[in-house]
Parts: C-alpha cells; sequence; structure tokens
C-alpha cells in the first residue's frame, strides 16, 4: 500500500510517496558535492589511529580486509552515508597518508566529547580533539584548502582538493555525545549530569552555528544511541535487582541519562531550526534506529544482542579486541568471532558493520528522522514532526 504524505518547503508543496519504506520525492536530490563529518569513534573512520596508536588486526577484517582505522570489522554508519551519496570514503584530516579531500573530510576521533573533559586519552580513552576542536581544524582546513585550490595552476594539483564554492552546498553531519553522556554516568550523579546538560547541549549549538556562519546550509545532527544497551556494561548485571535492566537487559538508568541528553538535543534543534531560517536541519534518531534492532535482533538474524564478537569479558577480567593479556596465568588473544555478520556488537562498545549496514538503511530513507525526509534530500526543508 502507497501512503501519500504531504510536506511544505517554502512556498513550494511537494509529495512524498512511501513505497515499501523508501522515500521518493517530486524534488530533485540534492547532490551534495561532500561530507564533513564531526563526532566520536561511531563515524571515526581513522582520526585517532593517525594520531596516537594505530588500530591493529582484526579490525577492519570484513570488508577492508586489514585494519582501517575504525573501531569495527568492517564499514560505519558515515561510511554507508557516503556511498547512499556516491561519495568515496572519507579521509580522517588527521590522516595525511594517501588522503583526498576532495569530497569532504572526517575530523570525528574515537574518544571525542562534545564539552571538553580534563582528562587523558592515555588513562579514560578520552580524545583531546573535542568538538571545539574539531570545528578550529575545520576553519583552518577549509581556509588552507581554499587558498591552495586557488592558487593552483594545474589541474593535477587540485584533485584533492575541495572545491571552494562546494562548502556552502556540502552535507555537514554530527555524531557525537556518547562519550559525554559515558563521562557523566562515570564521574557524576543523574541530578549532576542534568545540570550540566544544557552547557554541552549549548556547545553542540554554537558548533552548528559557527558552522553556518562559515557558510554550511545542510546539517544531518544524530542524537546519542542506548549507552545502557552496550554489551560491556550489560556484562556486569548478571543477576541483577529488579527495576534495574529492561526486559531487552539494558541498563534503565543508563538509558534514560542517553534519552534525556536526546530529548534536549532535539529541543535545541527544534530552536535553531527558527535561528537559523535558511538552514535544513535533520535530527536523526538513532537511539530509536538502534534499540529497535537490539530488541528484535534474532528476528533480524542476529545472535543476542549481549554477545560479543571480538575480545574476552569474563567476570571482572577484560581483554580488549585484537589485545593479549594474562588472566589467571593463562596468556589470553583476544580475536574475532567466526562470523562477525551475526553480531551486533563488534568489541562491547563498537557495532559490527552488518548492524550499522542495518541501521544506515533504517535511518537514511528517513524512517527514524525529523523531517521525515530521506538523507539524499536532507537540504530540503520539509515538515517536522
Amino acid at each position: 500500500m502507497e501512503v501519500v504524505r504531504v510536506f511544505v518547503a517554502g512556498s513550494i508543496a511537494f509529495l512524498v510517496l512511501s513505497v515499501l519504506g523508501e522515500e521518493l520525492t517530486g524534488l530533485s536530490p540534492c547532490n551534495f558535492p561532500a561530507i564533513y563529518n564531526f563526532g566520536d569513534s561511531n563515524s571515526d573512520t581513522g582520526g585517532i589511529s593517525a594520531a596516537f596508536y594505530p588500530a591493529g588486526q582484526p579490525s577492519g577484517e570484513t570488508f577492508f580486509h586489514e585494519p582501517a582505522g575504525r573501531g569495527s570489522d568492517g564499514r560505519l554508519i558515515i561510511d554507508f552515508i557516503v556511498k547512499r551519496l556516491r561519495l568515496p570514503y572519507l579521509s580522517a584530516y588527521l590522516d595525511s597518508i594517501g588522503a583526498s579531500f576532495r569530497h569532504g573530510a572526517n575530523f570525528a576521533t574515537g574518544g571525542s566529547t562534545i564539552r571538553q573533559l580534563n582528562e587523558s586519552f592515555f588513562v579514560t580513552g578520552v580524545s583531546p580533539f573535542s568538538l571545539d576542536i574539531q570545528i578550529v581544524q575545520f576553519d583552518q582546513f577549509k581556509t588552507r584548502t581554499s587558498n591552495l585550490y586557488n592558487q593552483a595552476k594545474k589541474h593535477s594539483h587540485r584533485r584533492n582538493l575541495p572545491r571552494p564554492q562546494e562548502f556552502s552546498k556540502a552535507l555537514y553531519t554530527f555524531d557525537i555525545g556518547q562519550n559525554d553522556v559515558a563521562a557523566g554516568i562515570r564521574t557524576m550523579s543523574n541530578e549532576q549530569f542534568r545540570v550540566v546538560l544544557p552547557d554541552i547541549i549549548d556547545h553542540l549549538a554554537s558548533a552548528i552555528q559557527h558552522l553556518h556562519e562559515q557558510g554550511a546550509r545542510t546539517f544531518w545532527i544524530h542524537n546519542t544511541g542506548p549507552i545502557g544497551c552496550l554489551p560491556v556494561t550489560q556484562h556486569y548485571y548478571h543477576h541483577p535487582m529488579p527495576g534495574i535492566l529492561d526486559q531487552h537487559g539494558c541498563l534503565i538508568s543508563q538509558n534514560e541519562m542517553a534519552k534525556e541528553f536526546n530529548r534536549q538535543l532535539k529541543r535545541r534543534v527544534t530552536k535553531l531550526r527558527a535561528q537559523l531560517p535558511g538552514a535544513a536541519l535533520t535530527y536523526v534518531d538513532i537511539f530509536a534506529a538502534k534499540y529497535k534492532l537490539i530488541s528484535n535482533a534474532k528476528k533480524q538474524g542476529f545472535v543476542d544482542a549481549r554477545s560479543i564478537c571480538c575480545g574476552y569479558h569474563e567476570d571482572y577480567n577484560h581483554v580488549w579486541c585484537g589485545h593479549k593479556d594474562k588472566i589467571n596465568g593463562t596468556e589470553i588473544y583476544a580475536g574475532s568471532c567466526e562470523d562477525p555478520s551475526l553480531y551486533i556488537s563488534w568489541d562491547g562498545v563498537h557495532y559490527t558493520e552488518a548492524a550499522n549496514h542495518w541501521i544506515a538503511n533504517h535511518i537514511l530513507n528517513g524512517s527514524f528522522t525529523d523531517p521525515p525526509v530521506p538523507i539524499t534530500h536532507a537540504c530540503q526543508k520539509g515538515q517536522h514532526v
């Protein structure tokens, strides 16, 4: 059955036909020439590996067949985004080796937070490249590449550089916030976290406003996922007291913190639409998409969502994916499972390529976005829900 919905973009009315979950619009697709991404390990395509220790095997084994700077066995959601938009995979801004920035750049690094934290990457894993630093890096990138492009006399000297006039036509994506929630869980009570949360959201909104001042007009903004469903967290609750876990084994208190972050983020995105009337801002409910997969894991062909493909996690002993350690005098190598495509969790924190592909398929058609338009038409300002 076809469902017809009408959206209004300015003075232009257009139809959206939902046919078997695929969105088709009467308007031409946006044809984004580039993507600029800001985020954490959920969308890092090599930044933290270039800055510190490179990711080793078995990461990347499924698709790239070698480590590719991603916290997964293969591709991330951002990789499926660029594929849907028919663009090449994004080079990390921090990785100069073999990089091409013709169609965008990725400023995300694993462990990044929205708000700067006074913590060390070598102690807690928090990246020094918080969102404000990523924005500074973008500013420098935009200025320097534009200057180099304009100075270049040969086409060959320009082939890896973005065209200056295309920055305003690009898609700007955000996938960050999970580590801010994690820091709140680690260092604060729920009440304390609620006090600092508006400031965290303010920092994200300021980043969007700054990019808008620099000419950005189309934003695709992910909320944060169900952190209480991460298997490495669930591992500690074998016999929990009633009311600690939900029906899918997820820690209720941690998910409530993520939900509060998402509620405040959505309200701020709504406010930004009024403040930036020339911009198109899409709010993406990653939490709902990931939770739908987790709660229907076996129906979708996956093993139990709490199972971890790569790593050793028994009792309170942890050997992270690809590492070795001695447990009770026995050397343990934390290798990967036989078939990662059956697992949702790659290493207890990050998702497998198969899970990322499933999630991408369910957000890119507009099923979990406000407004409910596909990413190919994200530059159009539709009706919000």
